[in-house]
C-alpha cells in the first residue's frame, strides 16, 4: 500500500513514532521535524476485526456477516415502537400521507422510511396575546402586560374613535390532521385572525359602548368571529376565550377623555336630580289640580242642588199662597222674623207691665241665657 510504513513495525516502530510519523511526545524524531507518513489502513481494519473476534468468538465469515444483518433488521424493526402521553394524539405518516390517529399508550408503526409519527398535545391550552406582549419570569411566572404594541392595540371605532386595546386569546388544538398539514406557524396564525376579528367588531362599536357595558358583546362576537374564520381555513383549532384586558383611549389623549368623562358624569348627574324633582313634583301637582277639580264639582253640584231646592220650596209655598193666601202670608212673615232676629240680642218690653204691680218692663233674655249655659257648664 502507498501508505504502509516502510520502516518495519507499524506506526508503533519507527523510532516510536506516531500514528502520523510525530513522535508521541517531545521531538525526538529524526528528519528536523518533517518526516511523518501516513497511517497502515489494511493493519487498522486487521485489528479492528481481531477485536471484534474477541468480542464475538462465533464472528465467523458469511455466518458473522448474517448475524449482524439480523441485529440491525432487529434494531430497525424495534424502531417503530412509540409512545403517545396522556393528553396526546399521534398522527402515523405512511410515506408523508396521513392513515390513522393513535391515543395514548405504546403503539407501534412501519420504521422509517415507511412510516413515520407526529404527536400533538390536545388538551394543552395555548394563549395568543394581542396588543401587547407579558414578560415571563422564570422564578414568578408570568407578569402583567408591561409591554404594547403600537402596530395591534390601537383600533378605529364605528364612530370614527381610536382606542387603545389589549386581549388574550386562549386556544387549544381540535384536530390534529388539519392542524398539522393546514397550519405552518399556528401561534402567529391565531394572533392575526383574532386581531382581524376584533379590528371587524370595534369598527362596528362605539367608543362609549366599548367602554362601558359592551366589553362582554365585544368578547363574545370576537370569539365567534375568530371561530369561524379559523374553520374557514380547516385548521383544526379550537378558540376557548378571549379575554379583555384593556381598553382605553391612547394614551395621549387620556387625561383630555377623563375630563370629558367626568363632565359627561356630571350632566348624568343633573339629568338623574332633575328627573327625580319631575318625578316628586309633578305627581303632588297631579294630585293638587285633581283635589280642586273635585271640589269645584262637589261645590257646583252643592249649589245646584242647594238651588234645586230652593226652587222646589218656592214653588211649593206658591202652592200654598195660591190656596190660603192670609195664612200664607203671615207663616211667611213669622219664618222671616224668626231667621232675622235668631241671632240679634232681643229686649222684651211689655207695656202693660207698667204700673204699680211690681213686674219690671225690662227682661234681658241673652244676658239670663248666658248666665244660664255658664251654670250649666260649671255644674259638669
Amino acid at each position: 500500500m502507498p501508505w504502509s510504513n516502510q520502516g518495519g513495525g507499524g506506526w508503533q516502530g519507527g523510532g516510536g513514532q506516531g500514528p502520523w510519523g510525530r513522535p508521541p511526545s517531545g521531538g525526538g524524531g529524526s528528519g528536523g521535524g518533517g518526516g511523518g507518513r501516513p497511517p497502515d489502513l489494511e493493519d487498522l481494519i486487521r485489528r479492528g476485526q481481531d477485536r471484534v473476534k474477541r468480542w464475538m468468538p462465533g464472528f465467523r465469515g458469511t455466518r458473522g456477516i448474517l448475524l449482524l444483518v439480523l441485529i440491525g433488521v432487529a434494531i430497525w424493526l424495534a424502531s417503530g415502537f412509540y409512545r403517545v402521553q396522556p393528553g396526546e394524539l399521534g398522527v402515523v405518516l405512511q410515506f408523508g400521507e396521513m392513515i390513522k390517529k393513535t391515543g395514548p399508550g405504546l403503539n407501534y408503526h412501519l420504521p422509517s422510511p415507511f412510516e413515520a409519527v407526529l404527536k400533538v398535545n390536545v388538551e394543552r391550552v395555548n394563549r395568543a396575546e394581542v396588543g401587547f406582549r407579558s414578560v415571563i419570569d422564570g422564578a414568578a411566572g408570568r407578569s402583567a402586560p408591561v409591554r404594547p404594541m403600537p402596530t395591534e392595540n390601537l383600533m378605529l371605532t364605528g364612530d370614527e374613535n381610536i382606542i387603545d386595546i389589549h386581549f388574550t386569546v386562549f386556544w387549544k388544538i381540535k384536530d390534529p390532521v388539519p392542524y398539522l398539514f393546514n397550519v405552518r406557524n399556528p401561534d402567529q396564525m391565531v394572533k392575526d385572525v383574532a386581531e382581524s376579528a376584533m379590528r371587524e367588531v370595534i369598527g362596528k362599536s362605539t367608543l362609549q359602548s366599548a367602554l362601558a357595558e359592551g366589553r362582554v358583546t365585544i368578547s363574545a362576537q370576537a370569539l365567534e368571529l375568530t371561530q369561524r374564520i379559523l374553520d374557514e381555513y380547516s385548521a383544526g383549532i379550537e378558540v376557548g376565550q378571549v379575554e379583555l384586558q384593556k381598553i382605553d383611549p391612547p394614551d395621549a389623549v387620556i387625561d383630555a377623555f377623563r375630563d370629558v368623562q367626568a363632565a359627561r358624569a356630571d350632566q348624568e348627574r343633573a339629568k338623574n336630580e332633575a328627573e327625580a324633582y319631575r318625578n316628586d313634583i309633578l305627581p303632588r301637582a297631579k294630585g293638587e289640580s285633581e283635589r280642586l277639580l273635585q271640589e269645584a264639582a262637589g261645590y257646583r253640584e252643592e249649589v245646584v242642588a242647594r238651588a234645586n231646592g230652593e226652587t222646589q220650596r218656592f214653588t211649593a209655598v206658591y202652592e200654598q199662597y195660591r190656596v190660603n193666601s192670609d195664612v200664607t202670608r203671615k207663616r211667611l212673615y213669622l219664618e222671616t222674623m224668626e231667621q232675622i232676629l235668631s241671632g240679634m240680642n232681643k229686649v222684651l218690653i211689655d207695656p202693660s207691665a207698667g204700673g204699680g204691680q211690681g213686674v219690671v218692663p225690662y227682661l234681658p233674655l241673652p244676658e239670663i241665657k248666658r248666665r244660664e249655659e255658664g251654670a250649666a257648664g260649671g255644674l259638669k
